[in-house]
């Protein structure tokens, strides 16, 4: 990969993985979460992930354009903003189940996809289509994650 945009796009080459590519993707925004964001203020918290979303269409619609595929397999860089919403404002202080717990929902709604994310990943296109459906994935499982805490007084 010599382009450094399609480089990103390819969550660091992570997409790359010949099965299961949005699953290492996903694993491979662990480390980096763990580096740059975990424990940081929500506000700035969340300044990353609006950049890092509008960074991600961009990117995203340039490798997609430049593949001639429209969400390649191998393109995870909306894993990485959609497991990064997961995580915002992660429960409890020995946090390993928590964020354990934050992989399989984000992968379980970003496979899933219910409604609506299976319907706008159907419908919309181009670098914000490709970025959508995980976001909402995200979403999602950051809210059954945030609902799972507060029911378990965490």
């Amino acid at each position: 990969m010599k382009n450094p945009i399609h480089l990103l796009a390819f969550g660091l080459g992570s997409g790359l993985a010949p099965k299961a590519p949005g699953t290492f993707g996903t694993i491979a925004a662990l480390p980096v979460w763990w580096l740059l964001l975990d424990g940081i203020p929500v506000l700035p918290y969340l300044g990353i992930l609006v950049a890092g979303l509008a960074l991600g269409v961009v990117v995203c619609e340039i490798t997609s354009r430049d593949m001639g595929v429209h969400d390649h397999g191998g393109i995870v860089w909306d894993e990485w903003i959609g497991l990064w919403i997961t995580l915002l404002a992660l429960p409890g202080d020995g946090h390993i189940w928590w964020l354990v717990y934050g992989f399989a929902l984000f992968r379980m709604f970003d496979i899933l996809k219910p409604w609506p994310i299976g319907w706008l990943d159907r419908r919309v296109k181009g670098g914000f289509g490709i970025m959508i459906d995980d976001v909402l994935a995200g979403i999602m499982a950051w809210l059954v994650l945030q609902a799972t805490a507060l029911l378990l007084g965490t």
